[in-house]
């Protein structure tokens, strides 16, 4: 990759400001992104760029960056990249995945909506593992993606090209999905900050469904600031979407400021496992000394259900997932075998020519779950374990402010290395899972490097429902410690 011919642009604030005293324009931005992108081809991270047109978006802003300032958005002048789950009216989306070759999409998610309303730019729609099942974006039918800290290495995944777009300086945020940690491990793995707020904060409408009760919209950046700018942005209510909060949505980026001192929770049986890298837990290790010295309380607590989370997570989500995929036939849309001579032959074959290995795998699973006979045995008993997991979970958080986890085990594998056996893979979430399964915000931070890899290492914090002003205040002080 070619070394940028202009300086790295790490906050909204900084790019508008650039753009309000004419020391760069929009076009320029877009121009100099698109060149990023293309010097970064190598490493796989978009499907589509939307060049022309992102362009043409941003001449027009120029012009009324002239004429009437006013009347721009918040996010003018931010160039952003989606993951390919999300719906852009008029753009293809394809989830990864050969069943939706060509398909476009007649509407947009609700969390594209408004940032576009915002005049945001998108530039283009990013790789990610098939239907977002998997930790490495190995999983795509466009191949995979690669780490821009070490190319022979996988970014985390399912939102990899997301967190590569961002690491890359290909755009400046990127917009990803997060069902088990799919925005936080691959944030860990590129070094860049990744942020999932409360189930139900962002409408999921336009989001190509994995698992309904665990698939969030979340966001990429450098920035905690930037992150509470496209959260305000994006929260709130949404008559399409039955799941979204109807709570009002806090001014997050009036709120950064946290004074008090956090009382801090991590677990024993984590952060004293001895399968946890050396790497990480000295990561984890020095910025729980640095919390200690600026006055926050940082304790041990006992936490029983850490290895029951990723069995119950995978009968839930796979179960969800052979539901959600139903409706990928070969009959309404997107990839239809030519081989097939029956209506019966239309939707085996499709699915099988269609469907990747991961997604197969899944559904089959998420089937045998929910069939007759082990309906109980399966599925009914992870629901009662998600209900103590969250019970657990809401009990820490009656006297601690935060979590603090790592974000993965491990730094970034190499790519290959599980690709024949989708459980190492599937452990790889054991720290980003339990959000998902409580519905809590929950952040990874870049907060430091593996002392012999050299690699990106990312530590998590989560927050009690709906705090994410507190979450997002909290990691901007983290942020400041760190450096």
């Amino acid at each position: 990759m070619e070394v940028a011919t202009q300086p790295k642009y790490s906050a909204i604030t900084a790019v508008q400001a650039d753009l309000q005293a004419g020391k760069t324009s929009c076009v320029a931005l877009v121009q100099y992104y698109l060149d990023q992108i293309e010097a970064s081809k190598d490493l796989n991270i978009y499907i589509e760029v939307y060049g022309e047109e992102a362009l043409a978006k941003a001449e027009a802003l120029d012009a009324r960056i002239s004429s009437d300032p006013s009347s721009l958005g918040r996010l003018f002048g931010v160039v952003v990249s989606i993951k390919d789950v999300l719906c852009y009216k008029d753009h293809q989306v394809t989830g990864g995945s050969k069943i939706l070759t060509g398909f476009t999409s007649l509407f947009s998610a609700t969390g594209v909506d408004r940032i576009v309303e915002e005049d945001a730019i998108i530039i283009g729609r990013v790789n990610c593992d098939e239907f977002a099942m998997g930790s490495t974006t190995e999983n795509s039918y466009y191949g995979p993606t690669k780490n821009a800290a070490d190319p022979t290495r996988v970014p985390g995944g399912s939102s990899g090209g997301s967190a590569v777009a961002v690491q890359a300086d290909t755009c400046l945020v990127s917009l990803g999905t997060d069902t088990g940690g799919s925005v936080r491990q691959p944030a860990s793995f590129c070094g860049v900050l990744g942020f999932k707020p409360t189930y139900g904060r962002i409408s999921r409408y336009g989001l190509l469904a994995y698992g309904s009760s665990f698939d969030q919209l979340g966001v990429l950046s450098n920035s905690v600031p930037d992150i509470a700018l496209f959260l305000e942005i994006m929260a709130g209510a949404d008559d399409f979407d039955s799941t979204a909060s109807q709570r009002p949505v806090d001014a997050y980026t009036k709120q950064l400021s946290f004074e008090k001192k956090a009382k801090i929770a991590y677990f024993r049986t984590a952060l004293e496992h001895p399968s946890l890298d050396a790497g990480v837990k000295s990561v984890c290790d020095d910025l729980i000394t640095k919390l200690k010295e600026d006055g926050h309380t940082v304790e041990a607590v006992d936490f029983d259900y850490l290895d029951y989370i990723i069995p119950a997570y995978y009968v839930l989500t796979t179960a969800e997932a052979s539901s959600n995929l139903s409706r990928y036939d070969g009959t309404r849309f997107g990839y239809r075998s030519p081989n097939a001579k029956n209506l019966m032959e239309t939707y085996k074959k499709s699915r099988t020519e269609g469907f990747g290995t991961e997604v197969k795998r899944r559904i089959m699973l998420g089937t045998f779950v929910l069939s007759s006979g082990y309906y109980d045995a399966y599925y009914t008993k992870a629901q009662k374990a998600r209900r103590l997991i969250q019970d657990k979970t809401f009990e820490i958080f009656e006297d601690y402010d935060f979590i603090l986890l790592p974000a993965a085990p491990g730094p970034a594998w190499p790519l290959g290395e599980t690709t024949d056996d989708p459980v190492a893979m599937y452990l790889a979430d054991i720290f980003t899972v339990q959000a998902n399964m409580v519905g809590i915000p929950a952040i990874s931070l870049p907060v430091g490097t593996h002392a012999e890899e050299g690699l990106p290492i990312g530590v998590q914090f989560m927050a009690n429902k709906f705090q994410e002003s507190a979450l997002l205040a909290f990691s901007e002080k983290v942020m400041t410690l760190a450096i």
